[in-house]
């Protein structure tokens, strides 16, 4: 559990020389990272011809939607793993076990997101190579049908199964322990991660596709939940919160608790 400053007094974080709390940047940082993560949303336009036309495989054009689509999932998964990385410092201090699973979730995530690009690459290089040589139309529309069944199951595990674990039930559980955004805010990710975990449950089973409306509405709440929280940590910054001083106030010795944070001054309440 975090520590609190004695009764009758508050914690006061020491500014850096550009006049803010060294958590700011941190924070900031965050937030940049979070935000990036949406570059994401243009992808699957982009991969409309090779997910949901059969013969994309032998036919021509498109090649270039499908690379840049790439590589705006390519900056999700870095920006996903640099939030994750960058919050670590700070939310370890409210569960290091927690937040280093965090880390773990957004990890996985970014490589299921990998392995779902690179599916969708191979069936393009496929196009290229072997479409104009005679092969069978009948085998490399199968082969490519089958890549195409990789990116989405990679695409339900990793942005629908790992962000509501992740990024609803464990970091929304992080943020509301550690009061570094405001309760109810907090309580809003938790339930935000509950909807998408279970419309992701429901799609796992067959309910209904993953890119229908159920689904979109139930997510809905878990990309608002991502996306404010980017914003809020670029604009605002973290809630001051013993979680930021716990080591400093447990050793009772000076030194930072994430690289760039002092050990904040404990004053006299007014």
């Amino acid at each position: 559990m975090p520590l609190s400053a004695p009764p009758g007094q508050t914690l006061r974080e020491p500014l850096d020389p550009a006049g803010e709390p060294p958590s700011r940047s941190v924070a900031r940082i965050a937030g940049v990272f979070m935000v990036i993560t949406f570059i994401s949303i243009p992808a699957l336009p982009l991969y409309d011809q090779v997910l949901n036309h059969t013969r994309f495989i032998v036919g021509s054009g498109g090649d270039t939607r499908v690379y840049l689509g790439a590589l705006f999932e390519i900056l999700t998964l870095i920006a996903g793993i640099g939030f994750a990385v960058t919050l670590y410092p700070v939310l370890k201090r409210q569960s290091e076990s927690l937040a280093l699973g965090y880390v773990t979730v957004r990890v996985v995530e970014s490589g299921l997101i990998a392995v779902g690009i690179v599916s969708l690459l191979a069936v393009v290089t496929l196009r290229q190579d072997l479409a104009a040589g005679g092969t069978d139309n009948a085998s490399l529309i199968l082969t490519g049908r089958s890549l195409v069944a990789v990116h989405d199951a990679t695409f339900l595990l990793g942005p629908a199964f790992c962000a509501a674990i992740g990024n609803g039930l464990i970091l929304g559980y992080l943020m509301l322990r550690s009061g570094l955004v405001p309760r109810r805010y907090a309580q809003f990710g938790i339930v935000a991660g509950s909807l998408a975990l279970a419309t992701a449950l429901l799609v796992l089973f067959g309910a209904y596709d993953q890119i229908s409306g159920p689904s979109t509405i139930l997510t809905a709440p878990e990309a608002v939940w991502e996306l404010s929280l980017g914003i809020y940590l670029i604009v605002s910054g973290f809630k001051p919160s013993p979680v930021l001083y716990d080591d400093g106030l447990r050793a009772g010795v000076d030194g930072p608790l994430i690289p760039g944070l002092a050990v904040p001054e404990v004053v006299a309440a007014r």
